[in-house]
């Protein structure tokens, strides 16, 4: 049997610095908190992904109340804390090690922002020859501007997002069902 990681990245308060604009999926972390508390509950490995921006304008940058996870998602004792300077998380950090340690072969992705970090490390897990599930229900979007200066809704980014991702690069699914497989 493969074993499964849940991976959260980014779900740091920063996230809910004003300069991000309006964010959709409030039920992002509520989502990612019950995945948790089923990974913690089978003693299945927990990677949380913290981002620690080297802009000095960033809410992520390490030394400030955005850089801390939110309360609700927090690690606990013994769960790897990756520590990233990019949207990726294998880029420059000991991801894929740990992965190789743990022996995990299968990632269930979830955090902040969907078109961001999710999706590169999303992309990049899934070309390194993971099995990648996305739970819809634990990531989330913010309204974004494109280059023509159309608006799109955070709900819109989510969905556009979710299928660009879908089949070629992950599975999508939602937290219930994802708990409902495991063992």
């Amino acid at each position: 049997m493969t074993t499964q990681a849940l991976v959260v990245i980014d779900v740091q308060n920063a996230i809910d610095d004003p300069q991000w604009g309006r964010r959709g999926q409030p039920e992002a972390e509520a989502a990612i908190a019950s995945l948790l508390a089923a990974w913690r509950e089978r003693r299945l490995p927990v990677i949380h992904v913290r981002h620690d921006s080297t802009d000095p304008k960033s809410p992520y940058r390490p030394g400030t109340e955005g850089n801390e996870f939110k309360a609700e998602v927090s690690p606990q004792m013994g769960e790897p804390v990756i520590d990233k300077r990019t949207n990726n998380a294998f880029i420059g950090t000991d991801l894929m090690d740990v992965l190789d340690e743990l022996q995990v072969r299968s990632l269930v992705i979830t955090g902040v922002l969907l078109e961001n970090s999710v999706d590169a490390t999303v992309r990049m897990a899934a070309n390194l020859g993971f099995e990648v599930i996305v739970a819809e229900d634990a990531v989330a979007s913010i309204d974004r501007k494109d280059r023509r200066g159309k608006h799109w809704a955070a709900e819109d980014v989510h969905a556009l997002a979710l299928s660009i991702l879908d089949g070629e690069y992950a599975r999508i699914s939602t937290s219930a069902a994802i708990i409902e497989t495991l063992p």
